[in-house]
């Protein structure tokens, strides 16, 4: 018997990375009986051996629960695992307008942390009804009352509304469900009206194509019938529906107020967007559900394979990669030092470790990366507004007129101890402080504006080792600011090595080029001629070493005779030298571009 839209319950976990949201989604299933015993493991919902290995959520995942209540009645819970980065906190709201409730878990060791709050304005933002949760409560270094006061003076919630669970052992997992029961509403939904389907998530399947992630909201989607995207009005047929048990289970129909997958027959990705409205192509819904936003990368790096002939494999790997993570970004380049390759954009620096580790583990390529950087906008004098992502297609300084560069919002959540050396690790990254607001006696937020050019390196390590792992950090993208930006460009033997230029703020232009062109001196091979290697903006040199000519003795076959002989040799070796680094070419080693990539990274610290 199928159970009604009054005891269905759409919720999700979410809380700061390494809070304990994966083990809690096992508790629940485990309690709820969805896995038997036999097929049951730590970490259920992730599915890739990364998430695994690195105890963090990549991709949300939605599955289907059936509990019996305490008052003997039988409730469909559908639970969405979210992920807990900042990097992936796009997906965390999109899932959040497929629920109507959120359990808010905070570790008891740790307390209330940066990504918290943010996921909590999120919560609050869509309306949910949000269920605090102290995990963990079962640590020696536990310190629920002390937790409880922050989650108090934030939320504004007494300590009875608070629930106490320990994921790893399943205490309190009953009374959680009970309250999920209890204090979530079931959902809205209109059987009668026309379809309005959200897409939150997607995966491609080899056999199947997309597979689209849905919440519907009001009617019902069924195989067969015609269905189109708002975001861009494509028509397409359902071929199946049906629920994550975790495993994929197809019914007849997905219904308003439920959570499944729907596939349509989309070949691609991209084409199934997250936060996209499905609805029924011959009775349309007016407007979307929610407003459609593209997902925007801010943070962009060059990939090339170690073995330039292995090009072809590298783009077979980026599209398959693509299929399943609609987030990756990539277009084909050239740089003089390695050959071809790709510019990719990514959410964030993790997001692009993991695209990286996963072409290397997954498809086995080794690859060369470059430094990451930010997309800058640039005004030129004709008032055209240009986005750029790569040095190299920076346009002549004398047609620009405005530089602009991301900044963040970033919250810091540290001890009060830690707080002067955390004010000064930002002032150092050209960030400045715009509140700070004590949440305990001991506990501090602090808010800043940070270029995020200064924070992709290794902003937040330094943090952690300051604070002695004991800060948090989350930020998003605030706006883009002018700011005082140069184009170094680094010459060999006076040409221009266009792989080698870098963006960067005029105050550090001179340290970094003089780092480069060092590190350059020590890797070219040393050639006939003397070669002059130059950090320059526009024409002013700001920093300039020069790799020594190699000597051959000419000289070495004259056993006697007039100096006169010995003049003649050495002024006709002058003349070939001079004539020499008129017309020479001087190759750079691939090493030599990689020490660099080193030295680019290094300066950051």
């Amino acid at each position: 018997m199928a159970i009604p839209i009054e005891r269905t319950r759409n919720f999700c976990i979410i809380a700061h990375i390494d809070h304990g949201k994966s083990t809690l989604a096992d508790r629940l299933i485990e309690f709820t009986d969805t896995i038997d015993e036999r097929r049951m493991k730590d970490q259920v919902l992730d599915r890739m051996d990364l998430e695994r290995e690195r105890g963090i959520t990549i991709k949300a995942q939605a599955v289907r629960m059936i509990y019996e209540a305490r008052d003997g009645q039988e409730y469909l819970l559908n639970l969405i695992d979210t992920p807990g980065h900042v990097d992936f906190a796009y997906e965390v709201s999109r899932s959040l307008k497929a629920c109507e409730g959120a359990l808010l878990l905070v570790d008891a060791a740790q307390g209330v942390e940066a990504q918290t709050i943010a996921n909590l304005y999120l919560a609050v933002e869509n309306d949910l009804e949000i269920i605090p949760v102290l995990n963990k409560i079962d640590l020696p270094a536990q310190r629920s009352d002390e937790v409880l006061d922050e989650l108090a003076q934030i939320l504004g919630v007494t300590e009875n509304e608070t629930l106490r669970v320990s994921a790893k052992t399943g205490e309190g997992v009953e009374e959680l469900l009970e309250a999920v029961v209890a204090r979530i509403p079931p959902p809205d939904g209109d059987l009668d009206a026309p379809l309005a389907a959200l897409i939150f998530d997607s995966h491609y399947d080899t056999y199947r194509g997309v597979v689209s992630y849905v919440r519907v909201f009001d009617g019902a989607i069924a195989p067969g019938r015609k269905v189109v995207t708002m975001s861009n009005g494509k028509k397409y047929e359902i071929g199946d529906v049906g629920v994550f048990s975790p495993d994929m289970i197809k019914l007849d129909e997905l219904s308003a107020g439920q959570v499944g997958y729907a596939i349509l027959g989309m070949k691609e990705v991209a084409l199934s967007r997250v936060g996209d409205t499905i609805t029924d192509a011959e009775r349309p819904r007016e407007h979307p559900l929610a407003a459609y936003k593209r997902m925007t990368p801010m943070v962009f790096c060059g990939l090339y394979t170690a073995d330039g002939e292995n090009f072809s494999d590298l783009r077979s790997s980026l599209d398959k990669l693509a299929l399943n993570d609609s987030a990756l970004n990539y277009e084909q380049e050239s740089s003089e030092a390695l050959g071809f390759g790709f510019r990719c954009g990514f959410l964030g620096l993790l997001h692009m470790e993991i695209v990286i580790e996963r072409l290397e583990r997954e498809y086995g390529m080794e690859l060369i990366s470059t430094s990451p950087s930010v997309v800058y906008r640039v005004t030129t004098t004709d008032g055209t507004v240009k986005m750029i992502d790569n040095p190299g297609r920076f346009p002549e300084r004398t047609l620009v007129t405005k530089i602009e560069e991301p900044f963040v919002e970033a919250e810091v959540i540290t001890p009060a101890s830690y707080m002067s050396p955390l004010i000064e690790l930002s002032k150092k990254r050209r960030g400045e402080l715009v509140n700070m607001e004590y949440l305990t006696s001991n506990r501090v937020n602090l808010r800043f504006h940070l270029p995020l050019s200064e924070i992709i390196y290794d902003y937040y390590d330094q943090l952690k080792s300051i604070s002695r792992g004991y800060a948090s950090l989350d930020y998003h993208i605030k706006e883009f600011r002018e700011s005082d930006l140069v184009k170094v460009d680094i010459l060999i033997n006076k040409e221009r090595a266009d792989a080698l230029s870098f963006l960067c703020h005029r105050s550090v232009a001179q340290q970094r080029g003089r780092k480069v062109v060092e590190k350059l001196r020590s890797t070219i091979p040393r050639h006939l001629f003397q070669i002059p290697i130059q950090a320059a903006i526009g024409g002013t040199v700001i920093a300039r070493e020069n790799i020594s000519a190699l000597r051959k003795d000419v000289t070495a076959k004259c056993y006697g005779g007039d100096i006169t002989r010995k003049r003649k040799l050495l002024e006709r070796q002058k003349k070939g030298k001079a004539r020499m680094r008129s017309i020479g070419r001087v190759e750079v080693p691939q090493e030599a571009f990689l020490a660099v990539l080193e030295v680019d990274r290094d300066s950051k610290g």
